[in-house]
């Protein structure tokens, strides 16, 4: 009888075990969003036999590879590129039509993290400062605040402050960015509670500043850098103090300031937001609670250096080189701290770059600069044809903004000027459509371009004409370095790797999209997907079944 009983009190206790099981929402403990500011797809395979085993091999090779990842709208820059990535939108809809815009009802130049309600905080400046409110959806890591009730908490770390508020979105617990004047760590009012101990105690420690003091040398030796032009080329910009772009780069001389400031274009500054990153995740005990926490991490220096350096230079192989140590340093303290099968990550990249024009030029590739003289031409062009100076007021993002006031007050036709310069835009040889974005329905413009130039054009924030270069052409007025914005696939053809709990092992070469990363976040999550999603889950990503389970 006693055997009977202590049975039937097993079979009881399997059953409530079984039932609460089934009662827990499986969810991982931790998602880390990796951001690679300015990193071509090409990246990962240009350098892949010098990467290690354990940094983006183990992404790549026991995670999930979206090999086709596109960026499908204009500009693809900073702001757009993370605001997509977390919102599964589109500048068109999520309102961060650019890096920086002009607003057509008021005439106003904004940046697209910049809040005059806002102030810094670990400055005594008292200046204005930075928040999302000029994004006009939620985020998924909003809509994971808002599925378990506030519970799971959000940060965003970058050195670029809206690599860092953007993907945090509207409800993080805080978003932290890099201050280039003091060398700190900084964060605005619009987070309550966004100025803890912890943080206070790193920027103390001034790690920044002791790692510009060990300098830039090569990892390796120079022979090695076989997939990067030589060393002191014509395409590179030197630092600050240096008579030519060459290594080592000794930094340690530079004024504190000076150094403050460097950082962001060396792998030191991956160093430091990596730091960061374990700060936060220790000193907020992210991963250790029943909610899913979230962690945003953009590594901005990738940027910095490709615009100084272009994507050809032996500082760009060392940069990723360094890159992918940093990742299994990081990847490896997931491991040792949330545990191997309670996290999540992706990595992707908001947009990518083109080659510097010079060396394009040097191989017989068909390529150029627009500079900043193309305005000039404009206004004097409408001059003459309409009696009035000025009357563009912009030009950026290969888009031109019209002074809309100074064309009412000389009572002009603002139809017949947008038609005049159109025409005489499309006479240059560099350019290969001008598109008028208030009647865009009437341009023969192949896939995907018209799709992407539709998609990045936000009514309120966007320029009134779209101009799209012919390939290898960029709208730069630097002979070295690159810069990126345009529809071709160095620009918007962007890694995009899962790994972690419930991730499938293996990869697609269908095409994906940016906008896919966070419905597909949010089907792993089982969350609601952000309110102005267009994105849509990407198939194969998630592991279904037990039988599944990656090796």
């Amino acid at each position: 009888m006693k055997k009977i009983l202590a049975l039937i009190a097993i079979v009881i206790t399997i059953t409530a075990c079984k039932e609460r099981n089934e009662k827990t929402l499986p969810r991982p403990k931790l998602v880390i969003g990796l951001v690679v500011d300015q990193m071509r797809w090409d990246y990962l395979y240009r350098y892949y036999d010098r990467y290690g085993k354990d940094g983006f091999k183990r992404l790549m090779n026991n995670g999930y590879n979206c090999q086709h990842t596109m960026i499908n709208y204009l500009p693809a820059n900073t702001g757009p590129g993370h605001a997509c990535i977390y919102t599964g939108s589109v500048p068109s809809i999520h309102g961060i039509a650019a890096n920086d815009w002009t607003d057509r009802s008021t005439g106003r130049h904004w940046y697209c993290v910049e809040d005059t309600n806002v102030r810094q905080v670990n400055s005594t400046d008292g200046l204005p400062s930075m928040s999302p409110r000029n994004l006009l959806v939620t985020t998924v890591t909003d809509e994971l605040r808002l599925a378990t009730n506030l519970k799971s908490r959000v940060y965003g770390i970058a050195i670029k402050d809206r690599g860092s508020i953007l993907p945090a979105g509207h409800l993080a617990n805080a978003a932290y960015w890099y201050n280039d004047k003091t060398g700190d760590f900084t964060t605005s009012t619009y987070y309550p509670n966004g100025n803890p101990a912890w943080l206070q105690a790193f920027n103390k420690r001034k790690v920044g500043d002791s790692l510009v003091k060990k300098n830039w040398t090569l990892l390796y030796d120079a022979g090695t850098y076989t997939q990067s032009s030589t060393d002191a080329n014509g395409y590179e910009k030197p630092f600050k103090g240096e008579k030519a772009p060459m290594f080592p780069h000794v930094l340690d001389t530079l004024s504190d300031t000076d150094r403050y400031a460097v950082i962001k274009s060396m792998p030191a500054g991956n160093t430091l937001t990596f730091d960061i990153a374990r700060e936060c995740i220790n000193g907020e005990k992210l991963g250790q609670t029943d909610a899913t926490d979230f962690l945003c991490v953009s590594l901005s220096s990738t940027d910095y250096a490709g615009h100084q350096f272009g994507p050809n230079a032996i500082e760009m192989e060392d940069m990723y080189l360094r890159l992918d140590m940093e990742i299994t340093a990081f990847l490896q303290y997931l491991d040792n701290t949330v545990g191997k099968d309670n996290y999540v990550m992706f990595l992707s990249a908001d947009h990518g770059a083109a080659h510097n024009t010079s060396y394009l030029y040097d191989m017989d590739i068909p390529g150029g600069m627009l500079n900043g003289g193309i305005y000039d031409d404009m206004n004097a062009y409408l001059k003459g044809k309409f009696g009035t100076d000025s009357l563009v007021k912009a030009m950026m993002n290969y888009q031109v903004y019209f002074a809309d006031d100074r064309i009412a007050a000389a009572k002009l036709d603002r139809t017949a000027i947008k038609s005049s310069l159109i025409e005489w835009l499309n006479k240059r040889q560099e350019i290969t459509y001008v598109v008028d974005m208030d009647n865009m329905g009437r341009y023969a413009i192949p896939e995907p371009i018209n799709t992407m130039v539709i998609n990045g054009y936000n009514r309120k924030r966007s320029g009134s004409i779209q101009i799209v270069l012919d390939a290898g052409w960029i709208e730069n007025s630097k002979a070295t370095g690159t810069t990126h914005g345009t529809w071709q696939p160095y620009d918007t053809h962007i890694p995009l790797l899962w790994y972690g709990w419930h991730i499938k092992k293996g990869q697609t070469d269908k095409t994906t999209h940016m906008e896919d990363i966070a419905p597909t976040i949010a089907a792993l999550l089982h969350i609601q997907m952000p309110n102005g999603c267009i994105g849509k889950v990407i198939d194969g990503v998630i592991r279904t079944s037990h039988s599944e389970k990656k090796e």
